[in-house]
């Protein structure tokens, strides 16, 4: 695979906080993500298909080390980190992953939010490359953003949202942008887009008859620092997960924060957040 971000596609994510890659994963690539897609539910099949946290970290017998070094093989792949790097700089971290694979006519909705509502890192800053393993568009629940809604550069008040079919019982409160706006991230399997981290962005449920799944990457510049000491719950979005022990890895340049690379290494890392009592 290979691709720069052009200065055409810088400022279309600089102005949109979004923007599609012109690159696209390798056939084979492709292939092998979405067997090891397969695999992973396996593994986990009590837990909801959109919610699974990290798969490239190990989580024992239910994820092992060596099916934790392919997805982490993936979220390293050079070609997205250096795309990533043209965004938000050359001292690059990987803090997160996660798999959103909405099953046929049964997905769930995500809520308008805004991600830096979830996350300890000060100042808050990442960019979260969205890669299609299926095709995706409006009939299965693509990804909903509001272009622009980035620019204000803080997050939004939240409120809590009750109901069945949620992925989070949190929503950004509807006076803060006009929804009428929306775009669709609507992507072909092997494609990826970066988006920005204060982003409105949200999904509908699944009502086709195709899965939807992706595998979105998180990065941050190494410039922030990833507050242990918040170790945000978050059980007002009806999940809660500890960020303590999160490792992280560097995999552009140089720390500049304080940042430990030690944490978390290691250790079974539990893939599934529990959900709120609440939620």
């Amino acid at each position: 695979m290979t691709g720069v971000l052009s200065a055409e596609h810088i400022r279309v994510y600089r102005d949109d906080g979004l923007v599609v890659s012109p690159a696209r994963l390798p056939a084979d690539r492709l292939d092998a993500m979405r067997g090891a897609l397969e695999r992973l539910m396996r593994d986990n099949a009590a837990a909801a298909p959109e919610s699974l946290i990290c798969p490239h970290i190990p989580n024992g017998s239910r994820h092992d080390t060596r099916a934790a070094a392919r997805w982490l093989e993936f979220a390293t792949d050079p070609v997205i980190v250096d795309q990533v790097a043209q965004l938000i700089g050359p001292d690059v971290i990987l803090w997160g992953s996660q798999v959103f694979c909405k099953p046929a006519g049964k997905g769930r909705e995500v809520p308008w939010h805004q991600d830096g509502r979830y996350w300890p890192i000060r100042p808050v800053a990442t960019c979260s490359v969205w890669i299609a393993l299926d095709d995706v568009d409006a009939e299965n629940g693509c990804m909903r953003y509001i272009p622009g809604s980035h620019r204000a550069g803080h997050v939004f008040r939240h409120r809590r949202r009750e109901g069945d079919g949620l992925v989070l019982h949190e929503e950004l409160d509807p006076s803060a942008f006009d929804p009428a706006a929306s775009r669709d991230d609507c992507l072909q399997a092997g494609q990826y887009s970066l988006h920005d981290v204060h982003l409105i962005h949200g999904s509908l449920p699944n009502r086709s008859e195709r899965r939807r799944a992706g595998f979105v990457l998180r990065f941050m510049p190494a410039t922030s620092h990833f507050d242990r000491a918040i170790d945000e719950r978050q059980d007002q979005a009806g999940v809660s997960f500890s960020f303590s022990r999160r490792p992280l890895w560097l995999v552009r340049g140089q720390d500049r924060a304080g940042n430990d690379f030690s944490i978390g290494h290691g250790e079974d890392f539990q893939l599934v957040p529990r959900v709120s009592d609440d939620g």
